[in-house]
Formats: C-alpha cells, sequence, structure tokens
C-alpha cells in the first residue's frame, strides 16, 4: 500500500506510524516548587528532631527538644487546660501532646522550606532560633545538664540545617533543569524523583533516630533488681479479709494491678533515677537537715498497708482511681529524724524533675493515718511510671497534694510561703478525696430477667459505711464488701429484675462518718467533682 499525496494512515493504538508497538504513557507526576520546599523543610525538621531524640539515648543528661518543649507546655500551662486535656485524652494526653508538638513543629518547618528557596538565611536563622527555644526549656528541667543541652541543641540545628541546605539545592537544580530544557511529556523528571528519593531517604533516617532515641532512653533505667535487693521484709503485712472481694464479672477489681493502674503526672518523659545514687533530703523548717540514701531509707524499716488514691480530675463516674498495695517507710518516722519544728505547717514534697505537691502538716502527724515514703506496689519495686525508686502515700488526699512521685526532697515549711505546683493554676490548697461511688456493670444493654448492678465506692480515709442504688429514682440498699481499712473502696452489688424499656441507674455512697455522698454537681476543679453516678441501661 502506497500514501495518497496530503493523506496521512489512521493512526492506531499503541502503534506508531511505522506499525511499531509502543506503550500508552501516562502523564508524568508533578511536584511544584513551592511543594517540594515545603516538604524539604518538614523533612528537614524531622532530621533534627530525631537527632536530637538520639542524642538523648546516647548520653544521659542531654534533653530531647521535643519532650524538653513539651514539658514546657505542661508547666506553663493557664489554668482550666489540665481538665480539657485529660477530659479528652485521659491516660494519653502525654502522647497526644508529644503528636501535637511533632505536627506543628513539621507544618512551621514547611513554610520555613518554603522562605529557603529564596532566602535561605532567614529559614537558618528560624531552625537556630528554634534550637534556642528547645535549649531555653530544657534548662528548666533540672535532670537536663546544661553544656549537654546546649550541644544537643546546637548538633539537632546543625543536622537539621544541613538537611535543609540539601534538600532545597535540590529542588532549585529542578526548577533550573525543568525551566531551561521542557524536556516532552514522555521524558523521566529524574531531578524530580531524586528529590523524592532524598527527602524518603532522610525522612526515614528521621524516624529511624526517633524511635531509636526513645528505646535508648527508656534503656537507661536503672535495674529495678538493684532496689530489691535493698528492700527489707516488711515488719508489718497488709492481708486481704475474707469476703473483701465480690465475685462479680466485670467489676473493678479490690486491688488494681501495676499495669491497669492510672496515671496521671505532668512528666512528659518517665524520670530515669538511679537507685543506687538516689538521696532524700528533709530541710527547710527542721532541726537537722537530713539526707538518706535509698539504703539508709529502707533500713528504718517497711511495713504493707492498701491505700484507695485518686486523682483530683477523675470525673464522676471515671477511672482515675486505683487501689493497691504499698510496701513503704513510715513518712512520721523520716521526719522525726530531721525535728519538725512547730512552726511548719506544710510539708512540700518535691519530685526529681521539681514538680511539688505541698500538704498540710497536721494531716501527716495525725495518727489516725499512716502516710508513707512507698518503695514497692503491689509487691514490686514501684514502676517507673508510678515513681521509683520512691514516692508519698498520703491517705485521703488527692494526688496533686500529696503524692510525689520520683521524691527527692521533703521541706518543712507554713502554707502562706509556698504555693504547690498546682496551686497556682486555680487548684485548692487543700484537697481532702471526696466520698464518690461508680457503676462499673451492667453495660449499656442487657435482656430482661435478673442482672447484677455493681461497682466501687470509696472516701478513704474515712470509710464507706453504706452504699444505695436507685433504679429510676427508687433507692436500695446494696451489699458491700468486707473493707480492708478506712483508708481504701470497697466493692459493692445489688440484684435487679431487669424489665423491657430503658432505665436511669444512680448510685451514692455513705462515709464512715455518716456523712452521704451529695447529689449536687460540680466539675474537677478546684477541689473534686461532685454528683451521683448515673447510667442508662436499654433493656429488651
Amino acid at each position: 500500500m502506497t500514501d495518497i499525496p496530503g493523506e496521512r494512515a489512521p493512526s492506531v493504538p499503541g502503534r506508531t506510524a511505522r506499525g511499531s508497538s509502543t506503550s500508552p504513557s501516562a502523564p508524568p507526576l508533578t511536584l511544584g516548587p513551592r511543594t517540594a520546599a515545603a516538604i524539604a523543610g518538614a523533612v528537614a525538621a524531622g532530621v533534627a528532631i530525631g537527632a536530637s531524640q538520639l542524642l538523648a539515648g546516647f548520653l544521659p543528661g542531654a534533653p530531647s527538644l521535643v519532650v524538653a518543649i513539651g514539658q514546657a507546655v505542661i508547666d506553663l500551662q493557664p489554668p482550666g487546660a489540665k481538665d480539657l486535656v485529660v477530659g479528652l485524652f485521659g491516660t494519653n494526653d502525654k502522647l497526644a501532646l508529644e503528636i501535637v508538638i511533632v505536627v506543628v513543629a513539621l507544618g512551621i518547618a514547611a513554610g520555613v522550606g518554603v522562605v529557603a528557596r529564596r532566602r535561605f538565611g532567614i529559614a537558618a536563622l528560624v531552625f537556630v532560633l528554634a534550637g534556642i527555644a528547645g535549649a531555653a526549656a530544657a534548662l528548666r528541667d533540672p535532670r537536663n545538664d546544661p553544656l549537654l543541652t546546649f550541644i544537643a541543641a546546637a548538633v539537632a540545628t546543625a543536622v537539621g540545617l544541613q538537611a535543609l541546605s540539601w534538600l532545597v539545592a535540590a529542588t532549585t537544580s529542578r526548577m533550573t533543569a525543568t525551566n531551561s530544557a521542557r524536556t516532552t511529556a514522555t521524558t523521566p523528571d529524574w531531578s524530580r524523583r531524586a528529590f523524592l528519593t532524598k527527602a524518603g531517604a532522610l525522612s526515614a533516617v528521621a524516624v529511624g533516630a526517633g524511635i531509636g532515641g526513645r528505646a535508648l532512653v527508656d534503656g537507661q533505667r536503672s535495674s529495678v533488681g538493684a532496689a530489691k535487693t535493698l528492700i527489707p521484709h516488711p515488719t508489718r503485712l497488709a492481708t486481704l479479709p475474707p469476703g473483701a472481694t465480690l465475685p462479680v464479672d466485670g467489676i473493678t477489681p479490690i486491688v488494681v494491678p501495676n499495669g491497669r493502674f492510672y496515671r496521671i503526672d505532668t512528666a512528659l518523659l518517665v524520670p530515669n533515677v538511679d537507685v543506687n545514687s538516689w538521696q532524700l533530703r528533709i530541710h527547710g523548717l527542721v532541726d537537722r537537715e537530713t539526707t538518706l540514701t535509698f539504703r539508709q531509707l529502707v533500713e528504718l524499716g517497711t511495713f504493707e498497708q492498701y491505700v484507695t488514691i485518686a486523682c483530683v480530675s477523675n470525673l464522676v463516674g471515671g477511672d482515675l482511681v486505683g487501689n493497691a498495695k504499698w510496701t513503704g517507710v513510715k513518712l512520721r518516722d523520716v521526719l522525726a529524724i530531721a525535728g519538725v519544728r512547730p512552726e511548719a505547717t506544710q510539708l512540700v514534697g518535691r519530685s526529681v524533675d521539681g514538680w511539688t505537691a505541698g500538704m498540710p502538716t497536721p494531716w501527716v502527724m495525725d495518727n489516725a493515718r499512716e502516710p508513707m515514703i512507698a518503695v514497692e506496689m503491689n509487691d514490686e519495686p514501684l514502676p517507673a511510671i508510678h515513681g521509683f525508686p520512691a514516692r508519698l502515700i498520703v491517705p485521703g488526699l488527692y494526688g496533686y497534694v500529696s503524692a510525689t512521685k520520683w521524691l527527692k526532697e521533703l521541706e518543712l515549711t507554713t502554707l502562706e510561703a509556698f504555693d504547690a505546683y498546682w496551686v497556682p493554676l486555680g487548684w485548692s490548697k487543700k484537697a481532702p478525696i471526696l466520698t464518690q461511688s461508680r457503676i462499673d456493670v451492667p453495660g449499656p444493654s442487657v435482656a430482661p430477667g435478673a442482672v447484677t448492678v455493681a461497682g466501687v465506692a470509696w472516701a478513704p480515709d474515712r470509710g464507706v459505711s453504706r452504699v444505695e442504688v436507685a433504679v429510676d429514682g427508687e433507692w436500695r440498699d446494696a451489699t458491700i464488701s468486707a473493707a480492708i481499712s478506712d483508708a481504701t473502696w470497697v466493692q459493692w452489688r445489688t440484684d435487679w429484675q431487669a424489665t423491657s424499656g430503658a432505665h436511669v441507674l444512680a448510685v451514692r455512697a455513705t462515709d464512715g462518718r455518716g456523712e452521704v455522698q451529695t447529689a449536687d454537681q460540680s466539675q474537677p476543679a478546684p477541689d473534686g467533682a461532685r454528683g451521683y453516678h448515673t447510667v442508662t441501661v436499654n433493656v429488651g
């Protein structure tokens, strides 16, 4: 067949005019210069963050800048922020904060990357200022070594800037090549692929450094085995009385296992404390300033007791409360060594990270309760997240005024002279735990017939004398478990013949002094949530 002048052979998909087979080409994936620069900035920030975390893992005393900034955010939070964050995220509040800080940092860095395309000096200045801010935040934490803090900030800044320079140069060369060559649509954009390869590789390095560094930080902890060998056998044991536990499926255990025990504190990174170098200082309004090593502390003699502790942020029906067996030293024995002066009206516990809790001295000195410096929890050395190697347990007071974890100092002062951590943020200076009760079972839906309603009630250190349950407004007495002591919660249960429809259940407790839990509702601030726990159950 010959071609006819003026005419063209018909096109056939997949073939050229000469008839050779080809593959259909897809439109090339484009990556705009601003987008590439934004990616460069975010990746560079990720590299800086990862480098900081890795240094913190290899060099004890060097800070993670993300953790340092997060800790500063926690310490500088406005009044009311605690309730909001705990209400939104519960015990995952710290993880949520770290994620937010990283996301915000990457977002800001993305904008810096766009600026770096034309004004790299300004972008570099922003990175330097960020490093300085991180160092300043880290210096607030007494656990961080000042020299290592500056070194960590400088290294992280330098690594981030190098990554930014490398990636921005790649985006610039790509732009130049694209503008000068204007290759055909089917020509691969090798500069784009090279940039994405570099960015992807650096991102992987950043993630690996961050995860590896955090693992190394967690691995820095001293072995709890060292503490276990130093703790003597308790001179007074605590046992559960017969009937302390009710056989109800789904009810909260009378003793909460360590792994399920709630954790609320301000430490974004759990303090790493070496039991061999740990010391407890007792000072202030005392006759003799005293310092005890861990060995000297436990050689004073240990005892066991079950104590229910609660967080003031716990909402009505919430789970920020728990009961455990604590082993430790009598707090009054420790204070007696130093000699408490009569004018001391407040005892302040200070953590290794600087956090403070203040409680009235008369509460501590009252023989009706036994405050302690706990070194074990449920027959094991204190878990790191619960205050290893030593913490305060003071029956009857909310944790924010008493339960100092990672204890480092005991200071005797006056109520007027010092406000502990949470008081300037709007929380009460005196905070006895309120009488509360909670419904654990049943769930939101049940079948008609016999249904067990059960839960827990607490009023440390007054004890619980009675629990009542209302079904659609009609109150009845519930059966309560045998009390371990006035410092612990009890379980309760009642049987209900459920009929079809929606029913409202409520619970209230009476403490050992005969005072009934109030129905008046209040938010946790400033001294604990009030009201009855109510649930709606659909029967059908």
